[in-house]
């Protein structure tokens, strides 16, 4: 044998190895599919089993991209990819649903799925294509045409709705059962102790003392001292006479005073608180501490001067 002889030899046995080889880590992957039906009625459904096994330990599968619609067949479901290792061998299934809304053959195609070895380069694994027949409902041509119906009337009676009354009874008695038994079993609310009535004259020199506790005008606080001060005098004003003090002025005030025969003798006890408020509040003036005491003062005297006067009848006796 030629020495180029040789060298061609043994180049194809390299050659033949190679591809077997190659053909050895392509046979390491492979992918099927079936279907249960090769035949359904227009909206009828189909279902197609995908399965592609895989050494792991070789290399990972890069599953198909099976789009949602296909030769006018859809996919309305698709499976969840389940997974089984038998003897290191991975297996893949996934369940497809088809429909189709149009008659005719249509073909499911194959789906191509790539294998990534560890080593190497990639390569492809396909599963079968099908054939589906998509029928249309059978008609029968020799018989007439049927127009559509109306609506047909049932009559009823009360026994058709015997289970409806029988609920609604029971549930009227069942709230009314409810009802009696939480007015039965009501927890009557222990009455809360009330405390002797706060008179209205005992209420403003209530509030009076708090104001001079306040001492505002002793912090320099004087027209607030004088404005607390006459909004309780005239609070208590219209209260006690039933005059609408608040929306007086001062003038306007002590001329009601002179006019109410209840007020009159209060005229001028008024005047001077009013006046001295007045003085504060409005020219700036500075009003000397006897005169904040005195305001207050004649204020509490108003009060309590101003009581009405309860007379307790006396009682018959009886013989």
């Amino acid at each position: 044998m030629s020495l180029f002889s040789k060298k061609t030899f043994f180049g194809l046995w390299i050659l033949i190895f190679a591809v077997s080889g190659v053909s050895f880590a392509q046979g390491d992957a492979k992918a099927g599919a079936r279907m249960d039906a090769t035949r359904i009625t227009v909206g009828d459904q189909a279902r197609l089993f995908i399965e592609v096994q895989n050494n792991p330990s070789k290399g990972r599968v890069q599953w198909a991209a099976i789009p949602d619609s296909f030769n006018n067949l859809e996919i309305i479901e698709r499976g969840k990819i389940d997974t089984l290792n038998q003897g290191g061998i991975m297996t893949y299934k996934q369940r497809l649903v088809i429909t189709g809304f149009d008659s005719g053959l249509f073909k499911v195609p194959s789906f191509v799925f790539s294998i990534i070895p560890n080593s190497g380069s990639a390569y492809t694994v396909q599963t079968d294509s099908f054939n589906l027949l998509v029928q249309t409902i059978a008609v029968d041509t020799t018989k007439g045409f049927k127009g559509i119906k109306g609506i047909v009337y049932v009559k009823s009676n009360w026994q058709d709705y015997i289970w409806y009354i029988a609920g609604a009874i029971l549930f009227i008695l069942l709230a009314v059962f409810v009802v009696l038994y939480f007015l039965k079993n009501k927890k009557v609310a222990a009455p809360v102790p009330q405390g002797p009535v706060e008179s209205l004259q005992d209420k403003t020199l209530r509030l009076l003392d708090e104001l001079e506790t306040r001492q505002l005008w002793q912090r320099n606080q004087v027209k607030q001292y004088y404005v607390e001060l006459t909004d309780i005098v005239r609070n208590y004003i219209e209260q006690r006479f039933h005059t609408p003090a608040m929306e007086l002025t001062t003038d306007e005030l002590l001329y009601k005073a002179q006019m109410l025969k209840d007020l009159q003798p209060y005229q001028t006890v008024l005047s001077v608180i009013l006046t001295t408020a007045d003085l504060a509040k409005f020219a700036k003036a500075q009003p000397l501490p006897q005169e904040h005491t005195d305001a207050m003062e004649k204020a509490k005297e108003f009060v309590n001067s101003s009581r009405p006067v309860i007379i307790d009848l006396p009682t018959e006796k009886t013989t």
